[in-house]
């Protein structure tokens, strides 16, 4: 999985290796102050159009004193993630803002390596509701979002057209589109992210979601899944596959190759980020112009997509605390974010932007992710949320590759939830 391209789009997710720095509680640097202020690094990977440095460009002209330092990783989000928790672990102190996967706020405060943020300061009123959920862990704000991201279903337009229909808002609509329409003209019906990794968690909790149910309660430490609306939401991409309008070959995708059966005109429907409308509009695209993009069904009519982004926070072995705060909050402002969107071509976390006429006129879809953002839902949230995801992922694949029953892979993900929130 890769960092921008991985589940949540827009996941800026990284760490800063500065060799040199001193640790936490060393004698500052020259140039440096002890008073909370000073030279910082910030934590980022996958920025593939470069937007982000020359934010970082603007913060440097005018504070000459609390220069920040953008350092890269390898795309691979295992492999951050498995960096920044060796470095916060040993209390090392190289890392001053990080910005984290929303899933991982409630694993990284829960274990104190974050501080917490004082809400007071920040204008979270102006920020999309939903997003500011992801940020907190028992009652508390330890981080502030970002970038945000919700899924979407993106659809033929000029096929439904043809055939005189509309987008489906419903799964029943879904599924007899795909299973019906899509044949008729050489398409596979529909794909989401089935391979198993992070993509499959999300797609699992968005289907379960929609169905009004649950994984996870209680920040982590209740089991909720084992209940009809899960049944029925595992069941929905289960049977997709049995009866065929889920292709077996999506069982293999993730974002990337999802993006591109789609943009090369092999299926009807795709449940995917916002990031592929670009792609699918491109000059070597066989849709573009040719396709639209509206907030998934559900049940009975629109259904609940899982939040994707990242959140800012201070490393609570942060040197320079105080600039690392102003820093987060440069990067949060609505100037900044809509550098965010229009650079980085990445969803802002401020609403006054999705209503900006001149930015719907350049990204259409604009309105729809407004829409399934305000009706999204963060992933379960969970201390040991890395552990959640792969039992998720793992039992999924099962269900969706015909090898259990979605009754017995419900029941056999509620065991293994229950064993990992009782594990000390």
């Amino acid at each position: 999985m890769r960092w921008i391209r991985a589940a949540g789009r827009g996941l800026l997710v990284a760490v800063v290796i500065l060799t040199g720095y001193a640790a936490s509680g060393a004698a500052p640097a020259a140039g440096e102050s002890d008073d909370g202020r000073g030279p910082m690094t910030l934590a980022t990977a996958g920025d593939l159009t470069g937007y982000l440095g020359r934010v970082l460009d603007g913060w440097n002209q005018t504070h000459p004193g609390e220069r920040v330092t953008l350092v890269e990783l390898p795309d691979s989000a295992d492999e951050t993630r498995a960096q920044m928790v060796t470095d916060l672990r040993s209390g090392a102190g190289r890392f001053d803002v990080l910005n984290i996967d929303v899933a991982w706020t409630t694993e990284f405060a829960a274990a104190g390596w974050i501080a917490p943020v004082d809400r007071t300061r920040l204008p979270l009123d102006s920020f999309l509701r939903p997003v500011v959920d992801t940020a907190t862990y028992d009652g508390k704000l330890y981080a502030v979002p970002y970038v945000t991201n919700a899924g979407m279903l993106f659809y033929r337009k000029d096929v439904l057209d043809r055939e005189g229909e509309r987008p489906p808002r419903t799964w029943a609509e879904l599924e007899r589109q795909a299973r019906t329409i899509a044949p008729r003209h050489g398409l596979g019906g529909y794909a989401g992210q089935f391979l198993p990794y992070e993509g499959l968690t999300v797609n699992a909790a968005e289907a379960v979601y929609s169905a009004g149910g649950s994984i996870l309660g209680d920040e982590g430490e209740r089991v909720t899944v084992e209940s009809p609306a899960a049944r029925a939401g595992i069941g929905f991409l289960a049977r997709g596959v049995r009866d065929g309008w889920i292709p077996r070959e999506a069982l293999t995708y993730t974002e990337e190759e999802s993006r591109q059966a789609f943009q090369n005109g092999r299926l009807l429907f795709l449940r995917n980020w916002p990031y592929a409308y670009a792609g699918a509009s491109g000059a070597d695209s066989r849709v573009a112009g040719k396709f639209g993009a509206v907030p998934l069904p559900g049940p009975d009519g629109p259904g609940t997509s899982v939040l994707g982004g990242s959140n800012l926070a201070v490393s609570s072995h942060a040197r320079h605390p105080d600039s690392a705060r102003d820093l987060i909050a440069y990067l949060t402002s609505e100037q900044v974010q809509r550098r965010v969107l229009t650079e980085g071509a990445l969803p802002p976390v401020r609403a006054a932007l999705y209503q900006d006429p001149a930015l719907v006129r350049r990204f259409p879809y604009l309105p729809a992710l407004r829409t399934s953002v305000l009706a999204a839902a963060p992933r379960p949230k969970s201390p040991r949320y890395e552990q959640v995801s792969l039992a998720v992922q793992a039992v999924v694949h099962d269900a969706m590759a015909q090898h259990q029953t979605p009754a017995a892979a419900v029941r056999r993900l509620a065991g293994e939830l229950a064993a990992i929130t009782h594990r000390r």
